[in-house]
């Protein structure tokens, strides 16, 4: 019962994020659905210390999606990999709950350290694609990484990470699990900055040209 209710589970979660899907027949074909039940099972054979095979059915999820998950990671309910192609999940990440994971998002290490080396990942959290997350540190629940993204450090929950490196430029707005699929409203810091020394120029110059102005007065006034 519990391997039927992990397939209906499984389905459920695709056809809610995934507007594309018009029947559940179709979920079968989805990266995601194929993967997770090559998880699954590989998972359970890691946590019976039989290495070899879970890792030989780990890469043959591998060869058949393109998605790689480390058959050693933790990952909780509602998680969901949207177009995977080029996802990787190394041995000690763990996942929480309703996570969203675009194309090329790569959850891995810095090196060749021992221990935990990969990152926790909090519930209801949304990375877009191309987003690379290294290292052993939490992204808080509820947070969102932007695409291409490369996040080095802890993330705050509620928060929104963009940039290389990653860096926090919006905190407590705080994502529905339904909400975590927009990724198009990204603050942009680069737009911001330039914004910001767009109005500062002006501004000096508007300075100048009064400056310039009163200069022009003293001298018609000594004239």
């Amino acid at each position: 019962m519990g391997f039927i209710r992990n397939l209906k589970e499984e389905i459920q979660i695709i056809r809610e994020r995934d507007p594309a899907i018009h029947s559940s027949m179709e979920v079968l074909l989805y990266p995601s659905f194929k993967v997770m039940l090559h998880y699954r099972l590989a998972h359970k054979l890691y946590l019976k210390e039989h290495y070899f095979l879970a890792r030989l059915i780990s890469q043959r999820g591998v060869r058949k999606t393109g998605i790689e998950i480390h058959p050693g990671a933790q990952i909780g309910k509602g998680f969901f990999i949207d177009h995977g192609n080029g996802v990787i999940i190394g041995e000690t990440t763990i996942i929480g709950d309703n996570v969203t994971l675009y194309q090329g998002v790569t959850l891995g290490g810095t090196g060749k350290e021992h221990g935990k080396r990969h990152p926790t990942i909090g519930n209801n959290v949304m990375i877009s694609a191309g987003a690379k997350v290294l290292g052993s540190f939490t992204i808080g629940d509820n947070s969102k990484i932007g695409a291409g993204s490369v996040v080095l450090s802890e993330v705050p929950p509620n928060s929104t990470v963009v940039g290389v490196p990653g860096r926090v430029v919006k905190r407590n707005n705080m994502a529905l699990p339904q909400e975590t699929m927009n990724h198009t409203d990204l603050p942009d810091p680069v737009k911001e900055d330039i914004a910001c020394l767009q109005k500062a120029n002006t501004e000096l110059t508007n300075r100048l040209l009064e400056l310039e102005a009163e200069m022009k007065q003293l001298r018609k006034e000594k004239q």
